[in-house]
């Protein structure tokens, strides 16, 4: 199991449009992956859980992932944080 914390950045956070691409990509890896805002934590791959989050810009979150291909999810999901969801904007 690896963690990283990561500063969500783009304008919107992670809601709606950003949300849904970012859950996508969670869906892609086989691991069991989870993101975490403060003290609560959900299944990064459930839409409603994600926004449940209430992520805005300037938040720290913490990915999780666990399973075959951990490092790969984080680096991807990273990744598209980082890029402040450039692609799909």
């Amino acid at each position: 199991m690896i963690s990283r914390e990561i500063i969500v950045q783009n304008e919107v956070g992670l809601h709606a449009r950003p949300a849904t691409f970012f859950i996508q990509k969670a869906n892609e890896f086989k691991s069991l992956i989870t993101i975490a805002r403060d003290e609560r934590k959900v299944n990064a791959k459930s839409l409603l859980g994600v926004l449940s989050l209430g992520i805005t810009r300037g938040t720290a979150v913490l990915l999780t992932a666990d399973g075959p291909d951990e490092n790969e999810a984080l680096d991807e999901l990273e990744a598209l944080i980082m890029s402040n969801f450039a692609d799909i904007e």
